[in-house]
């Protein structure tokens, strides 16, 4: 959650705690009673879905750093046989490609496996492993499962985001409800009415310090 989300959710925390206060004094079963539980179980969804959202981010920047070591292995893989390549003179049909772009290090990583399989014993002769292209075939299928997590994951986190932007949207309906049950139950109970305001009002973010202003340039003497 973010701030302006978490002062929310302590808002409505707050709320339920105060109208559970008074709850007796409403219908059993009544419109209100069943407007708290639903507001109770919303709040219960919010902090379940923003504990899903928080692991997210933790799954994600897992996946990353999982991601740029399966890189760092494939493109050292492409490296070893450019090397080789060049030696045997065939250093256009294995050409490396950028560093910044995933999508074609993938491509030439199979374009490699490809062209070296009718040269692998060639390759062996100029000194690579007589596994380089398993252990290729291995990086390459490493690489595109940790692609394919590390987007998982990230399309949880934003979908988690998404959820709790509708939660709360139904968390403050619920309130908003609570608030006429509870100003139309005591209109003549200042106290109890001070008490819920003070509950169900949301915090403001706090003001940033504004930058102390330059010293003031004394006239030299």
């Amino acid at each position: 959650m973010n701030d302006n989300q978490n002062r929310r959710h302590e808002s409505f925390i707050r709320s339920r705690d105060n109208f559970a206060q008074v709850a007796d004094q409403f219908a059993p079963n009544g419109v209100a009673q069943q407007t708290a539980a639903a507001f109770t179980a919303t709040i219960t969804k919010i902090e379940a879905t923003a504990a899903a959202q928080t692991g997210g981010v933790g799954q994600a920047r897992q996946h990353t750093v999982t991601r740029a070591e399966g890189r760092r292995e494939l493109r050292a893989d492409l490296e070893a046989i450019n090397r080789a390549a060049r030696i045997m003179g065939l250093q256009n049909e294995f050409q490396l490609p950028p560093e910044d772009n995933d999508r074609l290090l993938l491509n030439a990583a199979r374009a490699f496996a490809a062209n070296a399989l009718p040269l692998k014993t060639q390759f062996i002769a100029h000194e690579m492993p007589e596994d380089f292209l398993e252990d290729l075939a291995e990086d390459i299928a490493a690489f595109e499962t940790a692609i394919a997590n590390q987007n998982d994951a990230i399309g949880g986190h934003v979908a988690a985001g998404e959820a709790l932007d509708d939660l709360f949207d139904e968390a403050t309906e619920h309130q908003k409800k609570l608030d006429a049950f509870m100003r139309n139950k005591f209109a003549n109970n200042a106290e109890i009415l001070a008490e819920w305001t003070r509950a169900s009002h949301v915090e403001r973010a706090p003001r940033r310090a504004k930058p102390a202003p330059p010293p003031t340039q004394q006239p030299a003497a």
